[in-house]
């Protein structure tokens, strides 16, 4: 068969939308699979070939699911709201609804190309207002249970983008929308109280399959440790400075305490400070720091001694010096840190830079030269001394804290709480409204959705207020409880909003009076499998997990996880080992690939590159390789002509069913492909194969390439009512005996060295193995005239004679 890509592909490709061969049906009786892939964000840049990977797993295990009679929901959205669109807007003076939807036509356009077997019925954009109401009415109920509220703190905050942005937003200091510098502001913020929830998000890993890597990263993310929590006086007062400590066993070794320089401590106690200037001077140059630069351990150490402010050593009543030091931070445990210079490297530091003393009390090491961080006997310890087991030392002091009322044990979590809210326009608006009688009220259910009002000046103000504050006709308002004027809040949600939830709408995605029905929840999740970037491990992964966990304890969803399985895929790397920018110039759309090669050649590459979740840099051979395989694969219809079934390939194709139909599952996509590489040499070696030998073979590949295989499948006379796709037939099934070789080919060695080698039957025995190999032309050459010592066999593996003479 002559297979015309450009031809086949469309046609295919319209056969199954005109069939709606793809669309979910919800409450079939078949066993249901939910399959989904993190839906895209529809960029002005559109999709390059990494995208076509990330999706690729799910879309081949979906086929092969369907195939095995499976009800399939594979469905595709776009998380439309968000930075980018907005800063593209400004750029070029259009309004970010359109260039969002013209963006998301062509991703769409894109993703057709290619053949993925989206539902496409159930497609949404989270800046819709049939979606984004119930992204608003589940932040409400968030509110009312208390999980939102408002604080002053020091915020990340993106003087390029003038947006406010977590720390998962800005994590190594820069802004992940445009990569600038950020900056830490004093700012009202609306928090998520993501924190009330950090035991659950970890106990909830316990039930899942994720793979360890992304467990680990959840883990390290939320951070929790187990401590206690101690009260250290300032000196000459009854002010309580409370620090938390993993290592209380280590008191007797506290020499100085530094507290965060934005303490309220220091306010209070100004007049006692003798050197105020300087500690005013070195506020100043801490807000001209981001938090990543002030907590990282590789700097120079800086801070100002307190001077008329002390700190008291609870254990051992000594009074000890006061500082401040940018790398205590108020947002993370309680702004104060006792500090061990004797077993903590970068309290040690400090120490050597101020003088401090070094006092250790756990034997080890050399403090002259460095802290020791190890274990040992405690000294210089009172009631500590002696111990050796860290555990117990622990323990004790435990034990002491509480007698004396001085601390008590206590959890501590590196996750802080999640700032939710944005000064841009391109964003859900938050249905909150602020009465000078009633307070902050939530707008009406029956009033959702809260829209976004359409403007002409969309650019962010220089005095961090979102354009929406600029509205008066949107400002003003009635309160909906007095009925007084009232002013709506003005900020708008982070794009993280419309992504914590879109695996539930895609249940229900047309529904108008709830935002998904729980009957076809309870039908669908959890998600059976969901691929996605390792770099939405500690974001997106969290957030949603914390939102439909919230969900399930208000009694809106079945599940307490939303995602039964996750994985993850490796990048596709630019043709120079680069990750694809559109700045290097190596980006590389699926499009041009699909003109060139077709889609079936640009799916079987993507898959056929690697591990599938290891990085892998594109090569333009490789693909054309693929494209050469999926043309023998096509020829195949010339020699399908077999009418008997030939013994050895029958071994083959049942060995090969099984290693796809495993590889498959266990998301080896490229040894999957190689083994029906290597099927079709053995096909063509043969001469001719059968009908039923092809027929199997192309349910193989199908889920990789599915055009050219409903293409062959047509000519086999398989689909005359043009209705019965291959895509849809049975999955191939194997004799787990048919898989065994019945013969094996092993070396025969004399004296250790192969000499020659043998076909036996695997059943034979042992007596006429040894004739076998004796009467190998080869083989005999060097047992002539030889004394025979030893004979070895061992069934399969091993055949040696050893001689002398």
């Amino acid at each position: 068969m002559k297979y015309d890509f450009k031809e086949i592909e469309p046609k295919w490709q319209k056969a199954w939308a005109d069939n709606h061969t793809f669309q979910a049906v919800d409450f079939s009786p078949k066993k249901k699979w939910y399959g989904l892939v993190e839906f895209p964000y529809p960029s002005g840049a559109g999709m390059h070939v990494g995208h076509i990977k990330a999706y690729s797993s799910i879309e081949v295990l979906s086929r092969k699911r369907r195939m095995q009679g499976y009800n399939v929901l594979f469905p595709i959205g776009f998380d439309s709201f968000g930075l980018p669109a907005e800063n593209y807007a400004i750029k070029t003076n259009t309004h970010p609804h359109d260039i969002t939807e013209k963006n998301i036509e062509h991703f769409t356009e894109q993703l057709k190309s290619v053949g993925f077997s989206f539902d496409w019925d159930r497609e949404f954009a989270t800046s819709r207002k049939d979606y984004y109401k119930w992204t608003q009415w589940i932040f409400e109920k968030l509110y009312e249970k208390g999980l939102v509220f408002r604080s002053k703190t020091l915020v990340n905050y993106c003087p390029h983008c003038k947006v406010v942005l977590s720390n998962e937003d800005s994590q190594g200091g820069k802004c992940d929308i445009c990569h600038s510098d950020v900056v830490q502001l004093s700012k009202d913020v609306w928090f998520l109280r993501i924190t009330d929830y950090a035991d659950r998000l970890l106990s909830g890993l316990d039930s899942v399959d994720y793979p360890e890597s992304i467990k680990q990263q959840e883990v390290s993310w939320i951070g929790k440790s187990t401590g206690a929590f101690v009260n250290f006086t300032l000196a000459g007062t009854d002010e309580k400075l409370e620090i938390y400590t993993t290592r209380c066993d280590t008191l007797y070794g506290v020499t100085f305490m530094v507290v965060a320089p934005e303490h309220p401590v220091l306010d209070k106690y100004k007049d006692r400070i003798a050197n105020w200037s300087a500690v005013e001077d070195y506020r100043k140059e801490c807000a001209k720091k981001t938090e990543f630069e002030r907590t990282q351990l590789v700097k120079d150490k800086t801070g100002v001694k307190l001077e008329g402010l002390a700190a008291v050593n609870p254990i051992t009543g000594k009074e000890i010096p006061l500082f401040i030091a940018d790398y205590v931070m108020m947002g993370y445990g309680t702004g104060a840190i006792m500090a061990v210079p004797a077993h903590d490297q970068r309290d040690y530091d400090f120490a050597k830079k101020f003088g401090m003393d070094i006092v250790q009390v756990i034997e080890g090491g050399n403090i002259e030269e460095e802290a020791y961080t190890g274990d040992g006997q405690m000294i210089n310890s009172g009631f500590l001394n002696g111990f050796t087991n860290k555990k117990d030392s622990i323990a004790r002091m435990l034990e002491e804290l509480e007698k004396t009322g001085i601390g008590h044990k206590g959890v501590q979590y590196k996750m802080k709480d999640w700032a939710f809210n944005r000064q841009r326009y391109w964003g859900e608006p938050i249905p909150l409204i602020h009465c000078p009688s009633c307070g902050t009220v939530t707008v009406p259910e029956n009033e959702l959705p809260l829209e976004l009002p359409p403007v002409s000046n969309f650019e962010p103000g220089t005095d961090g207020q979102s354009p929406l504050a600029k509205l008066p006709e949107f400002v003003n308002c009635k309160c909906p409880k007095c009925g007084g004027d009232a002013k709506r809040e003005t900020d708008t949600m982070p794009q993280w909003a419309g992504s914590s939830w879109y695996f539930l709408r895609f249940c229900d995605p047309h529904n108008e009076n709830a935002f998904a029905d729980k009957k076809k929840l309870e039908y669908w999740m959890p998600v059976d499998h969901y691929n996605g970037g390792m770099e939405h491990v500690t974001r997106h992964l969290l957030y949603s997990r914390f939102w439909h966990q919230f969900l399930y304890d208000i009694g809106e969803v079945t599940t307490p996880e939303p995602y039964a399985k996750r994985t993850y895929q490796g990048m596709i790397l630019g043709s120079d080992g680069e990750k694809m920018s559109k700045s290097k110039g190596n980006v590389i759309d699926p499009i041009d690939i699909v003109k060139v090669y077709g889609a079936d050649a640009l799916r079987t590459y993507v898959m056929f590159m690697g591990d599938y979740a290891s990085a892998a840099p594109w090569n333009d051979e490789s693909l054309k390789g693929c494209k050469r395989f999926l043309d023998r694969v096509a020829a195949l219809t010339d020699i399908a002509t077999a009418e008997k079934e030939d013994p050895k390939l029958e071994s083959s194709l049942h060995k090969t069913i099984k290693k796809v139909s495993e590889d498959i599952e266990n998301m080896k996509f490229n040894t999957a492909i190689a083994a029906l590489m290597s099927l079709i040499n053995e096909f063509t070696k043969a001469g001719s194969i059968t009908k039923n030998d092809l027929v199997v073979f192309i349910k193989l590949l199908s889920p990789f390439a599915p055009h050219m295989t409903e293409e062959i499948w047509q000519q086999l006379g398989m689909n005359e009512d043009g209705k019965t796709f291959l895509t849809v037939s049975e999955w191939p099934s194997y004799d787990e005996a048919k898989t065994v070789d019945s013969v094996k080919t092993i070396g025969v060695q004399v004296n250790g060295k192969v000499r020659g080698a043998v076909e036996l039957p695997v059943d034979i025995s042992k007596d006429e193995a040894l004739a076998l190999a004796k009467a190998e032309p080869n083989v005999a050459k060097f047992l002539e005239g030889k004394t025979l010592v030893k004979e070895i066999y061992v069934p399969g593996r091993i055949l040696n004679f050893v001689v002398k003479g």
